[in-house]
Parts: structure tokens; C-alpha cells; sequence
């Protein structure tokens, strides 16, 4: 199932965020060699974390980690302004109407679905907060995942080449977006809608107001 938790609620779900730290040490700095910061825990956080941002955390039936991403609104600090900035020319992004995505992570032995859900949560946050686009930055490796689960950015500036490459990406979320990921996830819109109105009740309005 989908779980949207912010990050002041994290310490509600200790095993979960233990977790999903770990499994972000696991796939950024084991398998993809990046030089990110892990604690004697094991668990890799970054100074973003520390904005309670919120998360959107695939939970397995046996409430393992399955996968995650991290959400910021782009009027206050963000990776893509403050260490990407040059791929976009050096012009801020900073709108009430686009939110920052990043930290995409995926567990070992994550079924294929799971990015798809992932995906599917970015879209129930971006309806119900009033945003518009959602930018992020991805690696080379992200691109057939993009396009597998039909969800592709627009590329907005990219450097390095082959699997060293950088992008930063904008993406919205269309009805025919959402069925696209929907489907492949196996996931029905009504029990997405359902999980989402689980964490933040059926009001979209109120929603809408925290992303302001």
C-alpha cells in the first residue's frame, strides 16, 4: 500500500523509516557509487531531510520498505536550486504550483510495480495540492524506468554522458497519465484515492492550503 508521511510523523513509524534510510544507503551509495552521507546506522539522510518534507513510502503486506520518494515545495529550499541550479540556466525554480521530487528509491527485489505506485502517489498529491508540475533530478538509469511506467519528464538541462548523466526533469500528471501508471502498477484509482484520503481525509481544498 501507499503510506504518505511527513516527516515530523516519522518517528510514528520508526521501522518503516529505519527502513526506507537504509534502503536509500543500499541503492545510492552500494549500488550506484554515489558519495552520499550514511550514519553508523546505516540509514542515508541529507540535509533535505531535515525540512520535514513529505514522504510517499510503498509499504509491502509484511510492512517492509518497498520503495519511496521525498516531496518539497519549491518556495523554500530545494536540491534543484541549491545544487543544480546550473543545469537550468542558474534561474530559480520557485513556485507555489511545483513541488521538488527526489530521492526515488527502490528496494532490492522490488517488483516492477513499484515505481508505478510510487508514480501513481506523486499524482494524488499533485490533484489534491494544487500543483501543477513536480521537478526533479534523475540519472541515465531513470530513464527506461520513466518511460516503462509511462510517466517521462520534460528534460529542462542535462550534463555528463552515457550512465554519468544528469538530468533535471518537470513532469505533470494527466487523466491519461494516471490511467497509464494506474495500470501498470495494477493499482485501481479508487483504492489509490482511497490510501491518499487514509493519510489527508477528503477535503482537497484544505490540501490545496498547506501547499500554498
Amino acid at each position: 500500500m501507499l503510506r504518505y508521511i511527513h516527516g515530523h510523523d516519522l518517528h510514528h513509524h520508526p521501522q518503516l523509516a529505519r527502513a526506507m534510510f537504509r534502503d536509500r544507503a543500499d541503492q545510492f551509495r552500494t549500488r550506484l557509487g554515489w558519495e552520499v552521507e550514511v550514519d553508523e546506522q546505516g540509514e542515508e539522510r541529507d540535509q533535505y531531510d531535515a525540512l520535514d518534507p513529505l514522504y510517499v513510502i510503498w509499504q509491502e503486506p509484511d510492512g517492509s520498505h518497498g520503495g519511496s520518494m521525498r516531496f518539497l515545495p519549491t518556495t523554500g529550499r530545494t536540491m534543484v536550486n541549491e545544487i543544480f541550479g546550473h543545469l537550468t540556466g542558474g534561474a530559480p525554480i520557485a513556485s507555489p504550483l511545483i513541488w521538488e521530487c527526489t530521492r526515488f528509491c527502490l528496494a532490492r527485489g522490488a517488483g516492477s510495480h513499484v515505481a508505478a505506485a510510487l508514480m501513481l502517489g506523486g499524482g494524488e498529491i499533485m490533484q489534491d495540492f494544487g500543483i501543477r508540475h513536480f521537478v526533479g533530478v534523475f540519472d541515465a538509469r531513470m530513464v527506461r524506468i520513466y518511460r516503462m511506467i509511462g510517466a517521462s519528464p520534460q528534460v529542462l538541462g542535462s550534463e555528463g554522458a552515457g550512465r554519468d548523466r544528469i538530468s533535471v526533469g518537470l513532469w505533470d500528471f494527466s487523466a491519461q497519465a494516471q490511467a497509464r501508471v494506474a495500470a501498470r502498477a495494477g493499482i485501481p484509482p479508487q483504492l489509490s484515492r482511497a490510501w491518499f484520503e487514509a493519510a489527508f481525509g477528503p477535503a482537497p481544498s484544505a490540501h490545496a492550503r498547506r501547499s500554498a
